[in-house]
């Protein structure tokens, strides 16, 4: 186990085998992962902070797709409260390190362990919230660290991510995520005025695809996994057997998609 200030040890084992659990459980509970604006985490360079909302149990999970679709050649890392580190310790592993929250000496060992993390080229995926939040409360409230920890680190790019999860046309939902403009904090900034600054930009960010998901359109978004079509069950393989017998083409989805417009997979 690593010590303050030390970086996390990860399993290129463990790693890879989680990262094929994350892609086999989207397919199986999501009918796609769908995000907009990737290129600005693609082509991101240097010290590297993303930070999202907490919406979901599901948020360590696409950061964990997210970071190995984009950013395969670096490490990433991410906080997690102790206590609930400790109910699935498989995370110890590929990067999640344990914050002992509500105290002076866990904010110490945070900002020593994130900032070693980004001096060896890490990125380090934040939520910033620390606690499961609807995406329509407002305004955001982060807490302090984040900021500090910009401060701390020249030259720091900090990415918003807005996520959420929606349900379309389908039987199963949507996963949606929108990367926003990057910022560079000034040094000059107070730790007050700094989290007032990224709180602005995600919200911008939450509040966009708000609307984008709004429309349902997925041709405004890039999919990054396919996960399961149609309704299941008995009722899918009557209308399988119904549209063969009738000599029909057979759609599975119940709005028809085109299959590659957008599509990386």
């Amino acid at each position: 186990m690593s010590q303050p200030g030390e970086v996390p040890h990860i399993s290129s084992f463990t790693l890879r085998f989680f990262r094929g659990i994350v892609r086999s459980y989207f397919r199986r509970h999501f009918r796609a992962v769908q995000i907009q604006h990737s290129d600005k985490l693609a082509s991101a360079q240097g010290p590297l902070i993303v930070y999202g909302n907490h919406s979901s149990w599901w948020d360590p999970m696409l950061i964990t797709l997210l970071a190995s679709v984009y950013l395969p050649q670096r490490r990433h890392y991410a906080p997690m409260a102790g206590e609930q580190l400790d109910r699935y310790p498989i995370l110890r592993k590929v990067g999640i390190f344990p914050v002992a929250m509500r105290s002076t000496r866990g904010a110490a060992e945070f900002l020593g362990t994130a900032q070693a993390i980004l001096a060896s080229g890490g990125v380090l995926w934040i939520t910033p919230q620390a606690r499961f939040a609807d995406v329509r409360e407002r305004p955001l409230r982060f807490k302090a660290g984040l900021a500090m920890l910009a401060l701390r680190v020249p030259g720091v790019q900090l990415l918003p991510l807005a996520a959420e999860y929606s349900f379309w046309d389908e039987r199963l939902p949507e996963t949606l995520g929108r990367f926003g403009d990057p910022l560079t904090l000034k040094s000059d900034s107070t730790v007050e005025s700094a989290t007032a600054q990224l709180e602005a930009a995600l919200e911008q960010s939450m509040d966009e695809l708000r609307e984008a998901a709004k429309t349902r359109d997925f041709r405004q978004f890039t999919t990054v996994l396919n996960g399961r079509r149609g309704t299941g069950g008995f009722y899918a393989i009557r209308q399988t057997f119904g549209s063969w017998v009738g000599g029909k083409k057979h759609f599975r989805d119940h709005t028809p998609r085109e299959r590659g417009v957008g599509e990386i997979e």
